[in-house]
């Protein structure tokens, strides 16, 4: 596999589970769950959370499994997506944001 691929893969992986974060209400906010609580549901920092939401890091499985808990997806469903689609919903976020950045 080659490098820029996986990072693309990862990248799509963290797109996956923003989206399914987002769809998660907060019970206390009734708002979206953040990456602050659901870092905090996990045991992770916040920072944790984002940086496996941008794709700049190698979760583990126990970690893919305590968020697929918590955004109330199995392991199946979590990676159970177009991979083409996600890369390129990714793409666009990220270049989305460097816009905003410039």
């Amino acid at each position: 596999m080659k490098e820029n691929s996986f990072k693309e893969e990862k990248e799509a992986l963290g797109y996956r589970i923003r989206e399914l974060r987002e769809k998660v209400i907060d019970a206390e906010t009734n708002k979206p769950l953040s990456q602050e609580e659901l870092g905090y549901r996990t045991g992770f920092a916040k920072k944790t959370i984002g940086e496996i939401e941008r794709g700049n890091t190698n979760p583990t499985y126990e970690t893919l499994l305590k968020i697929s808990l918590q955004v109330k997806v199995s392991l199946k469903e979590l990676y159970n997506f177009d991979m083409k689609k996600y890369i390129s919903l990714a793409k666009k976020s990220k270049n989305k944001k460097e816009n905003i950045i410039r």
